[in-house]
């Protein structure tokens, strides 16, 4: 069973140096349909105008992943890490006990865009942390790479979730197989096509309960991120 989440829908933020959408309930956006999904919380999508960002702040209790569409993005925080994260990184700050960070565009000419998904995680407390590291590079045929798990992903993350890239060229398919006992979240970043028969576009956000198997067709090239949750 299919639900889409269609990109128009979502909750929207205009503040200048940002334009935001918010697929699941978020700040002054509040949708009681839409509050997440399972241990998902939130998946903002935002566009940073150059020079702009997040000054510090704080967070506790959540792991933190930053997908870099185009662009780049300056990360700072109380662990005293220090990064610029571009397209291809995969990335994922643990607030747990408490962190402070910031977040601004890399750039002074060019704006980054992003998504920012935050999920609740296995058990609170955790100590804080910072992880990044590089996917595989970008093939030219369909590729699934595993962004974050709690094991074997390019980076670790604190609950028994698994994030998929999943790249298809257009013409193409991709199958991403999934447990009965699970259910998934499809956000597509990039491209058009289908999922198994529903018709998706950029921005697009589908709820994914009591199938086995995903079946991602390109009519122009996508990139999609694939949640797999418990």
């Amino acid at each position: 069973m299919l639900m889409l989440r269609k990109s128009e829908d979502r909750g929207r933020a205009e503040h200048g140096w940002l334009s935001a959408r918010h697929s699941f309930s978020f700040g002054g956006y509040q949708d009681p349909r839409f509050q997440g999904f399972g241990d998902l919380r939130v998946i903002n999508e935002d566009r940073i105008a150059p020079g702009g960002g997040f000054p510090t702040h704080g967070h506790a209790d959540m792991e933190i992943v930053t997908y870099i569409v185009d662009g780049a993005l300056e990360h700072k925080d109380s662990t005293g890490t220090g990064a610029i994260i571009h397209p291809g990184d995969a990335q994922r700050m643990s607030a747990g006990t408490g962190i402070r960070h910031s977040e601004y565009n890399a750039s002074q000419t060019e704006p980054v865009h992003l998504l920012q998904i935050w999920i609740e995680p296995g058990r609170q407390g955790l100590a804080p942390g910072y992880q990044q590291a590089a996917l595989p590079p970008l093939s030219g045929g369909p590729q699934l790479d595993l962004i974050g798990a709690p094991a074997g992903g390019a980076v670790t993350i604190h609950q028994d979730i698994r994030i998929w890239r999943a790249i298809v060229p257009a013409g193409a398919s991709l199958s991403v197989p999934l447990a009965e006992t699970r259910k998934a979240w499809v956000q597509l970043v990039k491209g058009s096509g289908t999922l198994n028969e529903t018709a998706i576009a950029a921005g697009d956000g589908v709820a994914v309960r009591e199938e086995t198997d995903l079946l991602i067709t390109a009519t122009s090239p996508i990139e999609a991120l694939v949640f797999d949750l418990r």
